[in-house]
């Protein structure tokens, strides 16, 4: 296991424990890398990359605070931030899905009828950049869900089904922690729809690639240079 990753877990346990909770001021670094017996580089890097996914806030000339995020959020993060460090798995997942999944958006702009079309706009129309963060990811699934359906590939989109429900917490944690990430991925989806009422298979291949690799490259500057 990475010191970095050491580092974080220790950070985990103190929030396990209860001697950290939400809101509260970290120790300073010499005396907590002291405490859990790390060097002040390894925490610092600890430091920043759980600022980074937004369960620590360091605040300039003041301290470093754990966020008001409730418990499960803040563990979950933690354990999820360790895991892409150890394993590239997930990023591997997302590559798939870029390779496979504009081929089935393209085979539905051939197949998606006009009340397909109105489905999918009703479906948009139910979210907005105020909705919950997790309804918003089961938005994602189930609107990538319908679309793969709709290429008349049960095979592919059963493929495709699969893949989707491994990067769930990826894709939740890329919409609590990445600026306008909600935003944009709204404004995708409503150019992916655009493309398919179109019919334009090649237009619609390229705004699902866009669209998929948009968080490919969020999971890579997570995991850092080389996940292991």
């Amino acid at each position: 296991m990475a010191v970095t990753d050491e580092a974080i877990l220790s950070i985990k346990g103190m929030l396990l424990s209860g001697e950290l909770k939400p809101g509260d001021r970290l120790p300073p670094e010499k005396e907590l890398s002291d405490r859990l017996g790390l060097s002040r580089n390894s925490l610092r890097e600890a430091v920043r990359a759980l600022e980074l996914i937004k369960v620590l806030d360091v605040r300039r000339g003041d301290g470093t605070y754990v966020t008001s995020l409730e418990p499960r959020l803040l563990l979950e993060a933690m354990t999820f931030v360790v895991d892409l460090h150890q394993d590239a798995s997930v990023l591997e997942l997302f590559e798939v899905r870029r390779i496979l999944e504009p081929a089935a958006a393209a085979l539905a702009a051939r197949h998606a009828t006009r009340e397909d079309t109105q489905a999918l706009r009703a479906m948009l129309s139910e979210v907005t950049e105020q909705t919950p963060i997790e309804d918003l990811v089961a938005h994602d699934m189930a609107f990538h869900r319908l679309i793969n359906g709709l290429s008349g590939n049960v095979s592919l989109s059963s493929i495709l089904e699969g893949l989707s429900g491994s990067t769930l917490r990826a894709r939740i944690w890329r919409g609590l922690t990445q600026d306008n990430a909600v935003a944009r991925t709204l404004a995708e989806h409503h150019a992916i729809v655009d493309a398919i009422e179109s019919g334009d298979a090649d237009l619609v291949r390229s705004c699902v690639t866009v669209h998929i690799s948009g968080v490919e490259r969020w999971l890579q500057q997570q995991a850092g240079p080389n996940p292991s």
